[in-house]
């Protein structure tokens, strides 16, 4: 878990939340989190790890 921190700090430069407010923290949170994810999926998809692409070749 402490490697995620590590990610979102140095890789993406987050260093604090931009608004104050309870609800608005855990949302902007939750779309760091999204985007982590995200970027984490496509670095799969991208090295076939996981067997599946994101679109059929058509060139023969």
């Amino acid at each position: 878990m402490e490697g995620v921190f590590g990610v979102l700090k140095e890789d993406y430069g987050f260093r604090r939340f931009l608004t104050r407010e309870k609800q608005s923290v855990k949302v902007e949170f939750m779309l760091l989190c999204f985007g982590y994810k995200l970027n984490k999926l496509h670095k799969s998809i991208q090295t076939q790890s996981l067997g599946v692409t994101l679109y059929k070749n058509s060139i023969s």
